[in-house]
């Protein structure tokens, strides 16, 4: 099974692919090649999830073809450069009355090569966005490699099951011989981590989840200085941050709402 690519490999690939794109825009000459090359930002290759020019039956006796078709997931509608997406979309809605329930895709995308309209169906969210700023909503399509959407509640009953699990992590560190102020403030900047990361106070959300899900190994033994590292992005200034920062660690904001102590390195249990 091919590796996933992490979101800093996949940022570099956008804006490689937003400069080789850069003034291109002929809807029926360009099209298909566009999206080979953008699928393959993500190190998907398109032909394994969607087919160009799906043939549909729109309102009428009138048939119509789908630029960019994957079923139950995403449908592209594409102009050439300049042109209306507000037309883009009313065309695009033409074709829904007569695909099937169970195909019908989370996902409505409008571009003219230059710019991307995307339009989340179930939640109702929308971002537009320039060709050359790829790179930075790059996560908006996270559904291209299986990153599930999260939707947020201001209350949700697993916060019960969460305290459950911070408390196992307390005890099995505590039984580890990591104790005292070590382990107190090691937990105080995890739940920190967390609560700002699904409030908000970290933008994008998710970005410390995805943080620990993607960039640490699944045996969990590089997690100790992973948070390390992060914890000390948190507690830096932008202008002082290196140049050569990981971009993950990177888009981590300045921690204005609780300062971690930069004396006490944060020491991690060893088996």
């Amino acid at each position: 099974m091919d590796r996933r690519l992490n979101w800093n490999e996949i940022r570099t690939r956008a804006a490689q692919f937003a400069r080789e794109w850069a003034g291109h825009g002929y809807e029926k000459g360009e099209t298909q090649l566009f999206y080979r090359d953008f699928f393959e930002v993500f190190g998907v290759p398109v032909r394994r999830v969607a087919t160009f020019e799906e043939p549909v039956k729109k309102l009428g006796d009138q048939r119509g073809f789908i630029d960019l078709f994957w079923k139950g997931m995403l449908l592209v509608e594409q102009k050439s450069a300049g042109r209306s997406l507000a037309k883009a979309k009313a065309q695009a809605y033409d074709y829904f009355p007569n695909i099937r329930n169970a195909d019908l895709p989370r996902y409505l995308l409008l571009s003219d090569f230059q710019s991307f309209n995307l339009h989340d169906l179930e939640t109702g969210e929308e971002s537009s966005f320039s060709l050359d700023a790829l790179p930075q909503h790059v996560e908006k399509f996270g559904f291209i490699i299986g990153v599930e959407k999260r939707t947020f509640k201001d209350q949700d009953p697993v916060n019960i099951e969460a305290a459950e699990v911070m408390g196992h992590l307390h005890d099995a560190l505590e039984e580890s011989g990591y104790v005292g102020k070590d382990l107190e403030r090691f937990l105080v900047r995890l739940v920190f981590c967390c609560f700002a990361d699904d409030t908000g106070v970290f933008e994008p959300r998710d970005i410390f989840l995805e943080l620990l899900e993607q960039r640490t190994s699944p045996d969990g033994s590089d997690v100790g200085p992973m948070l390390a590292n992060l914890f000390q992005v948190l507690n830096t200034p932008e202008e002082r941050r290196s140049k050569k920062l990981d971009e993950d660690l990177a888009r981590f904001p300045v921690n204005d709402r609780l300062k971690f102590p930069t004396s006490d390195r944060l020491k991690f249990p060893t088996r």
